[in-house]
């Protein structure tokens, strides 16, 4: 019963990206007394599976591909007021990625995009899709290989637009056949 009662716990954490309270543990388990969730926590700690923070609150810890991220912003410009320092877990799959069978990752090569924050050596998440429009970011596929744009629409033609003065526009021939492939949902950058 335990690995059930987890997996309900756990589930509703995904599913409202917050953990639930022992009064909404008792609906998800049929326990009858707050007691009972109680030790049911209690385990679930000594299990590893939550913990709890400052206030008591509980704190998902197994959920795959989680990390933790602090919810108050952080000044890029002049020092900001520091405030209770609040964390949430955040699954990176699911903050990123729509459709899992349909997305992957790209690495970019040259500087045409970099006008768009997009850098020689970067990696790009993209979602294969048949469903464009104007202004997104999207994978091309030309006849010399594919290539990373803005995509741009005027009535029923369409080219593609670099994010760097350097590099014209492409716009399809004949010779120049352009397929739209995916469009680029987040940049990845180490340092």
């Amino acid at each position: 019963m335990f690995q059930t009662y987890k997996k309900k716990i756990l589930g509703f954490y995904q599913d409202n990206r917050r953990m639930p309270s022992y009064s909404e543990i008792m609906k998800l388990t049929g326990f009858k007394s707050k007691n009972a969730v109680y030790k049911l926590i209690g385990k679930l700690v000594e299990a590893g599976v939550v913990s709890k923070d400052s206030e008591g609150r509980l704190i998902p810890e197994v959920i795959h591909g989680s990390i933790m991220r602090l919810t108050q912003p952080v000044s890029a410009g002049l020092g900001a007021e520091v405030q209770d320092e609040m964390i949430e877990s955040l699954n990176l799959n699911e903050w990123l990625v729509e459709n899992e069978s349909k997305t992957y990752m790209v690495d970019v090569q040259g500087d045409s995009m970099k006008d768009a924050g997009i850098f020689d050596g970067d990696t790009v998440l993209v979602e294969r899709t048949s469903n464009f429009k104007d202004g997104e970011i999207v994978v091309a596929l030309m006849d010399d290989g594919y290539t990373i744009k803005y995509l741009r629409k005027k009535g029923n033609t369409m080219y593609l637009d670099p994010a760097n003065t350097r590099y014209r526009p492409i716009h399809p021939t004949e010779d120049n056949r352009i397929e739209l492939v995916a469009k680029v949902k987040a940049v990845i950058r180490k340092f």
